[in-house]
């Protein structure tokens, strides 16, 4: 059997990672393809280091582009690599662009594609990732879904029963192998931001809601000054949100905050230790809110809406609103406080949802004479 699989940003390298190790294990033939939708070489290098990913066998280096234009130029790149690998399956993961684009390529060629994260929905349409994963779903022969959620989306929008796949979580498979090693750089990460253990919270922040126009963006600076007022705030500065910082005229304001450590995008073990030892996170990722779940550390979704409701239902994540004021009350709540959050784990977050994948590709194929 060969598999070719795409990944393009860095929460799709944690994704693919349990994957590739899982693909060896059976000693299928993997392809690794990275369209280079991220395209900070040193930052996809620490990535791929730390989560001892193999080289990807074809970097597309599509760069920085419109939407659109960063789909179609995938899909013509990639177009070439599946006419000459010819695999038996594609694997996309998560819901950007390169997972888009690869579905449809794969699709267009008669090639059978699988989607890992499948079903998950915001039922907001202005969101790209949305749309990203409505599309894929539409053109994919195996659907693997992370929580019960997914399944339900997929049959209501008429996915036939037999595609659908409820094996758990890939991104918790990489959390859980690697957090043992991610808590061997606490004492290092901590003394070097000058904090201390559950007495600092966590801001990631990177979606076009919110970074890419100005009022937005000030709300959010609003929440974090009146935080900073109480704690220390660690922030890795994704580079699409130092940029828009710049062009928004913000970039005075912010560097007056209290309490705001501003750091580069980190390393997958950095910065799951910093999550793991945090008082709170903030965010407007989605894999954050799963994996803050599995941590057991607060988390409010700087968002109206997720498409991950389990992490609400049955973990520690919260939807309070985009309200700057409500956000504020709620994080200072959790700050001054030692609150109970619901900490169970969504079922099947097990580690082994890789395991579970890789046997029901070989398991279909096997039924259907292909080796």
């Amino acid at each position: 059997m060969k598999i070719v699989s795409i990944a393009g940003t860095r929460p799709n390298f944690m994704k693919i990672a349990p994957l590739a190790n899982e693909f060896k294990k059976h000693k299928i033939e993997h392809i690794l393809v990275h369209t280079g939708q991220h395209y900070d070489r040193e930052m996809s290098k620490l990535f791929f280091d730390d989560l001892k990913i193999p080289k990807p066998d074809a970097d597309l280096g599509v760069g920085s582009e419109t939407r659109e234009k960063q789909i179609e130029t995938i899909k013509q790149k990639l177009a070439a690599i599946l006419k000459k690998e010819n695999p038996d399956i594609v694997i996309v993961v998560g819901d950007v662009n390169s997972t888009l684009a690869g579905a449809e390529a794969a699709h267009e060629l008669g090639i059978k594609v699988a989607h890992v994260e499948a079903g998950l929905r915001s039922f907001d349409k202005s969101m790209p990732e949305e749309i990203n994963r409505i599309r894929t779903d539409e053109v994919s022969d195996f659907l693997f879904t992370t929580e019960k959620s997914g399944n339900e989306n997929l049959l209501r929008e008429g996915i036939i029963r037999d595609k659908i796949f409820f094996v758990g979580n890939v991104m918790i498979d990489t959390l859980l192998k690697h957090r043992e090693k991610a808590k061997a750089k606490k004492s290092k990460m901590l003394k070097e931001l000058k904090i201390h253990e559950k007495d600092y919270c966590v801001l990631t922040l990177h979606r076009p809601s919110n970074v890419d126009n100005k009022e937005p963006f000030e709300n959010i600076l609003s929440i974090i000054e009146k935080i900073g007022d109480k704690i220390k705030i660690v922030f890795p500065l994704h580079p699409r949100t130092q940029k828009n910082l710049e062009l928004l005229g913000l970039s005075k304001r912010i560097g007056k905050i209290k309490n705001l450590i501003i750091t580069k995008p980190l390393g997958y073990l950095d910065f799951l230790c910093l999550m793991d030892n945090s008082k709170l996170v903030l965010t407007d990722s989605g894999g954050i809110q799963e994996e803050t779940t599995v941590l057991g550390v607060p988390c409010i979704t700087l968002r109206n809406s997720t498409e991950r409701p389990v992490t609400v239902e049955e973990g520690t994540n919260m939807i309070v609103s985009t309200d700057p004021v409500k956000v504020a009350e709620k994080a200072l709540e959790i700050i001054n406080s030692n609150i109970m959050i619901n900490k169970k784990i969504p079922e099947m977050w097990d580690g082994k949802a890789a395991e579970r994948i890789v046997e029901i590709i070989l398991k279909q194929f096997s039924q259907n004479g292909k080796n």
